[in-house]
């Protein structure tokens, strides 16, 4: 059997998926990369896009929004790569309902950003950058093929 990674995305509120992958390419801060089974070990900030793991020649496509990324390799020789994400989701999980709402959340968002007077610019930035990373990464997965 071929090498494997041990691939886990976490949020803060979630478990999002725990499985063994063939590969994993992801966004970061420093940009994309995919990690192969003995890939270095790194820790790095992640970037908003899709992380797509391919198992089993299936691709698992994930919607990220900002976090961390850990490569390394346990004692045992496997590589596992750990994404600590402040949002995902995977691309099934995002209804045609869930991308008309981010679209109109982004838009009222936008609108509130424009009041320099408003204190909570940060809140705003992240929830505008999540619901358009949602629309952006469904859009692009609507047609192809992946594993739900």
């Amino acid at each position: 059997m071929a090498k494997q990674i041990k691939l886990k995305i976490v949020t803060p509120e979630r478990l999002v998926l725990e499985e063994m992958v063939e590969q994993v390419s992801m966004p970061t801060t420093l940009g994309e990369i995919t990690v192969l089974p003995d890939h270095i070990p790194l820790i790095t900030g992640l970037a908003s896009g899709d992380v797509v793991a391919v198992a089993q020649g299936e691709h698992i496509p994930m919607a990220v929004v900002g976090g961390f990324v850990e490569i390394k390799h346990n004692g045992d020789g496997v590589t596992e790569v750990a994404v600590l994400a402040d949002f995902a989701e995977h691309v099934s999980e995002i209804s045609d309902e869930k991308i008309e709402q981010a679209k109109v959340r982004a838009e009222e968002l936008k609108k509130l950003m424009e009041n320099k007077e408003h204190v909570d610019f940060e809140h705003f930035e992240a929830e505008l950058e999540r619901s358009l990373a949602r629309v952006k990464i469904a859009d692009k997965w609507r047609t192809k093929k992946y594993r739900k």
